[in-house]
């Protein structure tokens, strides 16, 4: 599927991914139950979803904040285009604190968001970042 098609979600398919939101948890048995249709409906609507790319994983949310990553800001990222994207991703990937890393338009080209233990962890994390050759300039907020 590609990325200008869009899915149609029907009511149960809405009703499935509310309470796939509140509940994580909750087994398909469960679900079935709460939506009043079958267990096997459940199922195929849930692996139709994810199939589609609806629904993107079944993770726990972790809070950075509650694992001792206090700080979280954003960082803008230019980048050379003689090196391209390819090899600044590849960096980014490798560093832990990096949590999204995203293409932009604008006097930029890359948008990422960051953790840190600290203001003085962040200077840690933004140093590993800009070590990258194809990186030419960054930008940080704290959020």
């Amino acid at each position: 599927m590609t990325a200008a098609q869009s899915v149609q979600l029907d009511a149960v398919d809405a009703r499935l991914i509310e309470l796939l939101a509140e509940e994580p948890r909750i087994g398909v048995l469960e679900c079935s139950r709460r939506l009043g249709v079958a267990r096997g409906t459940v199922q195929a609507r849930l692996d139709k979803l994810v199939q589609r790319g609806v629904i993107g994983g079944f993770g726990p949310d972790v809070s950075p904040a509650a694992i001792g990553f206090g700080v979280t800001s954003f960082v803008t990222l230019e980048i050379s285009q003689r090196h391209g994207h390819d090899p600044v991703t590849a960096h980014l990937a490798a560093i832990p604190e990096v949590l999204e890393a995203h293409t932009i338009t604008g006097s930029s080209d890359l948008l990422c968001r960051i953790v840190a233990r600290s203001n003085a962890d962040l200077q840690r994390v933004i140093d590993q970042i800009v070590s990258s050759v194809g990186i030419s300039r960054a930008s940080t907020v704290i959020a």
